[in-house]
């Protein structure tokens, strides 16, 4: 019995360091003493709220949009996403000269449909709760002529979003393990790629909303599991399955799913503006919040954490965040 290829190496997470060398931000590390003493373990968070959109996913969109012929940026490129990686394409788009077109949902926070709107976007709506937005977002990049960046299931753009991994282990040397938010699983896929290219013992740990618990029902079943569209606070991770190609090195790489709830995110959302003086969106602070709450089991003694984005309006931080409970 053969085991088939998974659809990106290490080399290729490298390949896509080097295309963005100069491009994308190098984001920091930060530490905090306090966090290592209530979790008990050494902390090192992967700020990528700093990074260009204020979030990773502008790794993954660039590199995949850095690879399409001068030809295809000329008809443009076509996106959908809730919020980042419209921002993300957009802003890659611009970058590179070309259109861009973004389907998103009606309910999009507004200061991520502002923002995607801000670097030269065009915005197609759909209803998240009864619209099918690959289909939207495939009939018209069809109609259009524009190529379509998905926001996981591309290779390029798994490579793209590892390259957070990889500078962390760069910069940290070796992790025990590393917690990552799961959403589609592009970032975890590009994520454990690279780190168990670098160190194939370490543990790889997703967090998802309660609500939103596709991929673990799906590792747990040894298939994609669907389930309705989630209503949580985490609106990057409010998906209904995880993507093909991202669970197919998923289940092969990544060591565990914990779930954390609303109020965990809100807490660790607090958390990091009070104690480490960062704004964290709540899909982004997910892995944190998994670390505060103890819902990570057998927690080794050095632990890698992406932190995927920052963009939250002051309103709905607010709202959110303004009663410390």
């Amino acid at each position: 019995m053969t085991t088939a290829p998974l659809p990106i190496t290490l080399d290729d997470v490298r390949d896509a360091a080097v295309r963005l060398k100069g491009v994308a931000h190098r984001t920091p590390v930060l530490r905090s003493r306090t966090l290592d003493r209530i979790v008990g373990a050494e902390v090192l968070l992967k700020c990528e709220n700093f990074q260009r959109v204020g979030a990773f996913k502008f790794r993954g969109a660039y590199n995949a949009a850095s690879r399409l012929t001068p030809e295809q940026l000329s008809r443009g490129v076509a996106a959908y996403s809730s919020g980042n990686h419209a921002q993300a394409v957009a802003l890659a788009a611009r970058e590179l000269g070309a259109a861009a077109v973004i389907v998103m949902p009606e309910d999009a926070p507004r200061s991520k449909r502002a923002a995607t709107e801000g670097y030269g976007a065009e915005i197609v709506t759909y209803d998240r709760y009864s619209g099918d937005r690959v289909a939207i977002a495939e009939a018209l990049a069809a109609d259009r002529g524009l190529a379509l960046i998905p926001p996981y299931e591309h290779p390029h753009v798994m490579a793209g979003q590892g390259t957070a991994a990889l500078e962390l282990m760069e910069e940290t040397g070796e992790l025990d393990a590393l917690l990552a938010p799961v959403g589609g699983g592009g970032l975890i896929a590009g994520s454990a790629t690279a780190v168990k290219g670098l160190r194939p013992g370490i543990r790889v740990v997703g967090v998802e909303p309660e609500a939103g618990d596709d991929t673990k029902r799906s590792l747990e079943a040894g298939r994609r599991v669907e389930i309705p569209v989630p209503r949580t606070i985490a609106d990057g991770q409010a998906l209904h399955t995880p993507g093909e190609l991202t669970f197919s090195v998923n289940r092969r790489l990544v060591d565990a799913i914990t779930l954390v709830s609303d109020d965990e995110i809100r807490a660790a959302m607090r958390f990091a503006f009070e104690r480490l003086k960062i704004v964290v969106e709540p899909s982004g602070a997910t892995p944190l919040a998994a670390l505060l709450a103890g819902r990570v089991d057998d927690l080794p003694r050095r632990v890698g954490v992406i932190v995927s984005g920052g963009n939250i309006d002051a309103g709905r931080f607010a709202e959110l965040c303004g009663d410390a409970g």
